[in-house]
């Protein structure tokens, strides 16, 4: 029989349901409507000019502003609606004009096309060209990274009719907007709505600033503090709580289709909160036994034994315990729709190298992060929001929750340092930006619950609150002011590539990459198969950023598909390169135990054609070397190559 509880729970967690779709709505109509209005007129580039970055703070002034006036008319409970709709309308416009606007006047996204954002839009290409679930670089084998993020944008992509990278920008700073948008709804739901709209603000300024690069985690940083809330009210409750439950076994889902470390450290959270909430169980249990022995009534103390015998302490952390699973099932079931390919890939005894995407230790991986002791704005946020987590660890739950994801954030970083004497790591140094949000949404409760606590030591002066609220205002707009001076590099890089039609957004000269589309047209002619019909062999692989062939090697192994034996295909390119003449390198490609290339893009240097590779060399920092192979152009006289110079490039395709 349903409990009114149960009622209840369920009216709340289906209005939380609604509210999250309008607001998802709301902030896709902004982010679309914004985006358009700052490509409808033309800016001067963000590293030549202060213009857009002007206009970027007035952006954020307004975006404050509305947040400020919902927040005022929630204390003043006047137009609940109308403060909701304002609320979600500020952060998305937030996110829109602080990402937006600096990048103006460019097609790319932050990064541009450089490092990390090279195989990022690469894998955003091979989905924008085909929905199915296919590696981002070799042909006929499934994703080793996830590609929720990349399939949804692929399909974005597809929709509009635009390439891979021109819809990178847009669908990256949309996707945002909705998920810092939808994130506030799931704060109202977890504490009072006007600290609701204080967390998810410092916590989507803080993921601006330092998880923005790397899109496809930015949208789950936002959400795991109040994931992390939501699980330990779940986990710590002796009964109901199903709801929270679905909610954070459907995050863990999303994060395993986007992002395997930010899954990793969710998940290892949750275990950790899962255990503390059994212990606290049986400690309870076993208290509650004491109490009842201690009765003064013999009938007491014996139904207090019986009780005791009957059930005995341990079994109260069943509850927490099966809670776990619950949620570790739900989580499976969704990471299954993109992981499903690999899995049956690697059960179908395929052979599976080291792979060494963990081959990656920077400075700042190998230290511990203590933002709260920086001299800075951040710093000062950071700090309140320690001091909040250690004086309300006993009596708010919130605090419990934020608190234990960041012991377990420091407890990650101490096991991936441990994990170098192994000959890898676990990344630690990309959990910075989740340490920084966890600290922004416990700053603001310190902050709110700090300033109350003096409001009412001094007997509640009225020009108290008037101040603590300004002292809030002028700290977040300064803050968030400084949000592209952070992204400074990020967002020069932008204006410095080059992008799919061959030009740069700084309007300077372009790179080799404005040859790219003469090449691309020339494959096609001489190979008469489809893009992804082809592999092409090359060291210049942002062409396969802007197009989608396929690549007989990736950029580096650390983003190479386990499955793709990187190791041994360098071995390979290497020996055609030392081969006696053409005909015994027609006869090595007709025996390659991969899909031989279709097509190779050299650079040209006198009697040689080059590649120039890489190969990991961890545990130096720099983790990558960079080699060259040089082909002689005698590989190259057999009727089945045909040579056509562009540029500094020369393409030869191979008739087969």
């Amino acid at each position: 029989m349903t409990t009114n509880d149960e009622v209840r729970a369920g009216r709340k967690i289906w209005s939380g349901v609604g509210e999250g779709a309008a607001a998802a709505g709301v902030a896709l109509v902004v982010a679309v409507v914004g985006l358009f209005a700052f490509s409808a007129v033309q800016w001067p580039a963000f590293n030549s000019s202060n213009v857009t970055r002007a206009l970027t703070t007035v952006g954020q002034v307004v975006a404050v502003a509305l947040l400020v006036v919902s927040v005022l008319l929630i204390r003043l409970r006047k137009w609940p609606v109308v403060a909701k709709l304002l609320s979600w309308v500020g952060i998305s416009s937030f996110v829109t004009v602080t990402l937006g606007m600096p990048l103006a006047a460019t097609k790319l996204y932050l990064f541009g096309v450089s490092v990390d954002q090279e195989f990022r839009t690469e894998y955003l290409t091979r989905l924008t060209d085909s929905a199915a679930l296919r590696d981002m670089t070799y042909v006929d084998l499934p994703p080793f990274y996830p590609a929720g993020w990349f399939w949804i944008g692929g399909r974005v992509g597809n929709v509009l009719g635009m390439d891979g990278w021109e819809v990178f920008k847009p669908y990256a700073i949309g996707l945002l907007a909705v998920a810092a948008t939808v994130a506030l709804v799931l704060w109202m739901q977890l504490v009072r709505a006007d600290m609701a709209v204080g967390a998810a603000a410092a916590v989507t300024a803080m993921t601006l600033a330092y998880a923005s690069p790397e899109a496809y985690g930015a949208v789950l940083v936002v959400f795991v503090p109040p994931v992390l809330v939501l699980a330990w009210g779940a986990l710590h409750r002796r009964s109901g709580g199903w709801g929270a439950v679905l909610g954070t076994g459907l995050f863990l889902g999303v994060a395993a289709c986007f992002y395997t470390l930010y899954l990793a450290i969710a998940a290892f959270t949750v275990v950790i909160m899962a255990v503390v909430a059994a212990g606290f169980a049986v400690y309870a249990q076993r208290a509650t036994e004491r109490r009842a022995s201690r009765l003064g009534s013999a009938a007491s103390a014996q139904a207090g034994a019986t009780s005791a015998s009957a059930s005995p302490a341990w079994r109260a952390a069943i509850t927490p315990l099966t809670k776990l699973a619950a949620i570790g099932g739900i989580a499976i079931v969704l990471a299954l729709v993109v992981w499903t390919p690999y899995l049956l890939k690697m059960a179908s005894g395929a052979k599976l190298p080291s792979g060494s995407a963990f081959h990656y230790l920077p400075e700042s991986g190998a230290q511990l992060a203590f933002p709260m002791l920086e001299f800075s704005l951040r710093g000062a946020l950071c700090m309140i929001g320690v001091l909040w987590l250690v004086v309300r660890a006993g009596s708010s739950r919130r605090a419990q929750a934020l608190g234990i994801g960041v012991v377990s954030i420091y407890l990650w970083t101490v096991l991936s340092m441990t994990a170098t004497a192994a000959g890898t790591t676990l990344l630690s140094f990309r959990l910075e930006p989740v340490l920084l949000a966890l600290l922004a949404a416990a700053g603001v409760f310190g902050f709110v619950e700090g300033a109350t606590a003096l409001y009412q030591a001094l007997n509640e002066p009225a020009p108290m609150r008037t101040a603590a609220a300004a002292i809030a205002v002028l700290g977040a707009m300064a803050f968030a002011q400084t949000i592209p001076t952070v992204l400074t590099h990020e967002i020069d890089t932008a204006y410095t590539d080059t992008d799919g039609n061959g030009e740069r957004a700084d309007q300077r000269k372009p790179s080799a990459v404005s040859h790219y589309r003469e090449i691309d047209a020339a494959i096609l002619a001489q190979t008469g198969r489809p893009r992804d019909e082809s592999v092409v062999l090359t060291a210049d692989t942002t062409f396969l950023a802007f197009y989608p062939y396929w690549g007989f090697q990736a950029l580096t192994s650390h983003y190479a598909n386990p499955l793709s034996d990187f190791k041994a295909r360098a071995a390979t390119i290497a020996d055609w390169s030392k081969l006696p003449g053409s005909p015994a390198l027609v006869e090595a490609l007709a025996k390659s135990p991969w899909r031989a290339p279709d097509a190779f893009l050299f650079r040209n240097d006198g009697d040689n054609y080059t590649l120039r590779l890489a190969e990991d060399v961890y545990p130096n920092d720099p983790n990558v070397k960079r080699y060259t192979v040089s082909f002689p152009k005698s590989l190259f006289t057999d009727p089945a190559f045909t040579a056509t110079d562009i540029g500094p490039f020369t393409l030869i395709t191979v008739r087969r």
